[in-house]
């Protein structure tokens, strides 16, 4: 069995590397309509030596009319003396959690494999998954020794609003959005302005990449799944985009653990294409482009 995680763990994996040397594992618990619930959760009870990450405070830069989207990527700098003040180098082994089914870290594991950081690896079946399998919690604050993570952007692909329209006008890329159907028709939308989708885009919802049980599907299953999006292509033809570049980033883990990497982030995702009155919409609230 290897020593080294680089897409998912499982719980008796993790309980059996607890307080290794360079092993670190962080908490995203975290709520987009109760922002502080993670945190609190985390405090109450969280897996021994975890500390926790804010996905506004942590995971995302302020935003602004010129951040794109919701949950712009933090400076880089700021981002990386925070993985420092988790105690997490290049030479680290992380594990990320959350509640489930893996939306919030995912968007840290992506991060990191941004980064270049290989050794990152979401914990199967999240929170329930340690709790089910009867392993210890803590709710002390684990105590981490600062030190200076050095990894630079630009191993994981993102792209821009633009990128993606030019990708769709000359039919170089297939667009998937992972949000909820529901989402993506227009039909409800709880979180953003404007609802519907980009014209052109697939709608392919995070769900399919899990069991019953909240965990992921084996990596033949989730090739079935993604292998006839690329058209016969490779994946660093698909780009994947959601409400603000957190939940797509679980498809991207879903397609690593299928062997089919180089796959795409659109980080400003729908609330960053809709921030342009001039880009078109579909769905309940279709729009042509002036």
């Amino acid at each position: 069995m290897t020593d080294r995680f680089d897409t998912l763990i499982g719980a008796d994996e993790l309980v059996t590397k607890l307080g290794s040397p360079n092993w670190r594992i962080v908490d995203c618990r975290f709520d987009l309509m109760d922002p502080e619930a993670g945190r609190q959760a985390w405090a109450q009870s969280h897996i021994p030596g975890a500390v926790h990450a804010d996905l506004d405070r942590d995971l995302a830069g302020p935003v602004s009319p010129d951040a794109g989207g919701r949950h712009p990527l933090p400076d880089t700098d700021e981002f990386r003396t925070r993985l420092g003040a988790w105690g997490i180098d290049t030479q680290t082994q992380v594990v990320v959690y959350d509640d489930g089914p893996g939306i919030i870290a995912g968007r840290l594991w992506w991060m990191l494999r941004w980064l270049g950081h290989r050794d990152v690896a979401v914990l199967d079946g999240g929170w329930a998954s340690w709790l089910d399998a009867g392993h210890s919690v803590d709710d002390r604050e684990p105590r981490v020794e600062y030190t200076q993570y050095t990894g630079e952007p630009g191993s994981m692909p993102e792209v821009d609003a633009r990128q993606v329209h030019d990708a769709l006008q000359t039919g170089t890329a297939t667009l998937i959005d992972v949000r909820a159907s529901e989402r993506f028709n227009g039909e409800h939308e709880p979180l953003d302005k404007v609802a519907g989708h980009v014209p052109g885009a697939l709608n392919l919802p995070l769900t399919v990449n899990l069991d019953e049980q909240g965990r992921f599907h084996s990596p033949e299953q989730l090739r079935q799944i993604y292998q006839p999006l690329s058209d016969g292509q490779k994946a660093r033809q698909l780009i994947c985009m959601c409400g603000s570049g957190v939940s797509a980033c679980h498809s991207l883990l879903a397609m690593e653990i299928a062997g089919l990497p180089g796959a795409s982030l659109y980080v400003g995702s729908w609330s960053d294409w809709i921030s342009d009155p001039s880009r078109p919409v579909a769905g309940a609230n279709a729009t042509e482009p002036d």
